[in-house]
Parts: structure tokens; sequence; C-alpha cells
């Protein structure tokens, strides 16, 4: 086998972030073929000695997972903490390579990262190849999109659209340098009203991931349930303006000063963090009793007014206008259950490669009616 890895510890001044890469190349039979285990590591010890320590503790460990669990990639990724904590390190990319491998899914090991909290969130491309944001998202204006997708239907694909354009038009932003993201949270990738410990449905998951890549798209699985944790997470990837694509129920859950009460500054430390530096909010509109709802139709109790005008005149809360509105009538439950029961027509309601798609590998427990074969 062979062992490589190469770190940029705290340096004297501790004013870098230390982090590093790690891998291994071995054969699991004598003469076989090669298989990689490739691992980005990010250093949290406050003292550079430590940081030795526990590089070369997670060394150990992934020589050993390599010998013993190669076969067992939950227990692999697993082990690879044995002996250190969250607190001294964070692993958000590992990648599995070779014929040893092949029945490994390395998107699903991105989403294991994440559940087991080795990570808060991590990035896979449009081949499925797991990424390290740091090395993608680096003096990067990032625009990201957090949504279900379950399935991705037109208004997913308008909203999409037409809040990268509205981005891309912000003067501030360069527009040959533009990345966009389509977020899952463990949260979203569970059923709707499900419980914190409910489990994720793998296949549903990778259902979902298959339609993302298929189109394009860079998917990043978070542990950020709040929209402040995202984005103080995303100003410490990149420098650049960054761009928020939410619905208008998202903008009301922003606004709801319940979900802060952890915090001791309350609403105040979560928008300190959400509107820092370059950050703006598009809001897509939704329709409700038959009227559209966006940030200017947007009721707030008297003591946070004066903060939402505040943000507003300050640019950072913005309407998407250019909008399709024969989809704001759709939602996304009904046409998965019109998908799961082959309702004729639900094609309409999503992008042609998408129903394709599910027709073509039975995504979303899709199964054809025999009149309809």
């Amino acid at each position: 086998f062979a062992f490589a890895d190469t770190f940029a510890a705290l340096n004297y001044h501790k004013t870098n972030e230390g982090h590093g890469w790690m891998g291994l190349r071995f054969q699991m039979q004598p003469n076989g073929d090669f298989n990689d285990v490739i691992l980005h590591v990010n250093l949290l010890d406050n003292d550079n000695n430590l940081q030795q320590q526990a590089a070369g503790v997670l060394g150990v460990n992934l020589i050993f997972a390599c010998f013993y669990y190669s076969e067992y990639p939950a227990v692999f990724l697993e082990s690879l903490m044995d002996d250190l904590s969250r607190d001294r390190i964070q692993i958000d990319m590992i990648r599995f390579e070779g014929a040893g491998f092949s029945k490994v899914d390395n998107r699903l090991m991105s989403l294991l990262l994440v559940k087991l909290g080795f990570t808060d969130a991590a990035l896979f491309g449009p081949n499925g190849q797991n990424l390290q944001p740091t090395e993608v998202l680096y003096k990067k204006n990032a625009v990201v999109v957090r949504g279900r997708f379950r399935p991705l239907i037109n208004v997913h694909l308008d909203m999409i659209n037409t809040g990268v354009e509205k981005f891309m038009a912000e003067p501030d932003v360069d527009k040959d340098n533009v990345i966009l993201i389509t977020e899952l949270t463990l949260q979203g990738l569970k059923d709707r009203y499900a419980d914190d410990n409910a489990e994720i449905d793998e296949k549903d998951f990778l259902d979902r991931v298959d339609i993302l890549c298929s189109l394009g798209q860079t998917v990043l699985i978070s542990n950020y349930h709040q929209y402040y944790k995202l984005v103080s997470y995303l100003s410490k990837v990149t420098r650049r303006k960054l761009g928020v694509v939410l619905g208008y129920p998202n903008l009301e859950y922003i606004f709801s000063e319940a979900h802060y009460k952890n915090l001791p500054g309350g609403i105040l430390e979560a928008f300190a963090a959400l509107f820092s530096r370059e950050v703006k909010l598009f809001i897509y509109p939704t329709l409700r009793n038959n009227e559209i709802y966006n940030s200017k139709k947007f009721s707030l109790p008297p003591n946070l007014i004066d903060l939402y005008e505040y943000l507003l005149a300050n640019n950072k809360i913005e309407d998407i206008e250019n909008y399709n509105k024969n989809n704001l009538e759709v939602e996304t439950d009904s046409v998965l259950q019109m998908v799961k029961d082959d309702v004729k027509g639900w094609e309409e309601y999503m992008p042609v490669e998408v129903s394709a798609m599910i027709k073509q590998r039975n995504l979303f427990g899709y199964t054809a009616r025999p009149d309809s074969v």
C-alpha cells in the first residue's frame, strides 16, 4: 500500500485554519487492482502540536479501516473518528475509488458524513463525485436554492432560473464567476412531518440527487436547518457576495422569533450572521387564496417592522418578479402523489428530462399503470 498526506497546520500567529488531505492506495487481494480512499479534514485544535497529533491518529485509523473494514463502508467511516472527537477534526469530504469499492455510492458517503456529525455540510458535483467545498467555492459568487425537490417540478426550476438571473444582475457580482448550489438539508430529506429522530430513506435521497445531477446541479447536503447557519458556513468559504433564493413561506420562517430562543441575542444575533457583509435574499412569491404574497405583502408584528424596513432599505431583500404565474398553483406533494398513482398528465408539471428519468428508473415510487404502458 501507499499512504500520503499533506497538511497546513496552525501557524505561529494562529491566523490560518488548519486543514489537509490524506489518502491510501492499497490492494484488497495480492496482485489485485489498486483502490483509493481520499479524504479532506479540517483541524480544529487551537494548538499546532495537538493538530499534528489528531492528524496522526486519523492516519492510523485510515490504515486500520482500509485493512479491516473495506467491505463495510458505514463502519469504515465511523471508525475514522476512533479516539478523536468532533471538536478536534472535521471530515468534510471522502471518496472511495477502485474495483473493490464498485458498490460504494460516494453520494451516500457524503450523506453519512453529515448524519454522523463529522461535518455540517458535504458537497458533490453533477457527476456525483464528492467535492471539497472550499476548493469549489473559494472566491466564487455563490447563489443557493434550498428545497425538498421531491420531485423537482416546474416551479422549482423557475425559482432556480429566475433567482440566478436576479442574482447575476447585481452590480457587484462577477457574472463569469458564479456557482449555483442546490441544497438539501437533513430535515428536508425526511418526510415533511417526520420528527427529528426519523431515519432518512436512502433510496429516496438518491432519487432526488439523480434528478438534480441530471440537470447539471451541484448539490450541498447540510445540517443547517436555520438559514443564518448556512450563510455563516458559506461566508467562511468564500468572501464574495452570496445570494439565497427562497420561497415566501421561508421568509415567514426567518422572521419568526420563536426559532431563535436558544440564542442569547435572539433574532438580532441570527440576523447579524444572516445579513452579514454581502448577502442578499431573493424572494419567490406564493399564491394563497388567489392572492400573490411576496416581500411587499408581508405582515409582521410591530416590534419587527422597523428591522424589516431597514433590511429593505439597505437592499438585503428583493422580490423575484419575472416568475411564471402558472406554476404557483402547483404543490409538490400533490404532484408526488400523482406520480405514485400514475395519474394521467403528471408529466406536464415537471421538466421533460425529469419525467423521462422518473419513468425510466421508476423513481419516487412510480409504477406505470397497465393501461398507460
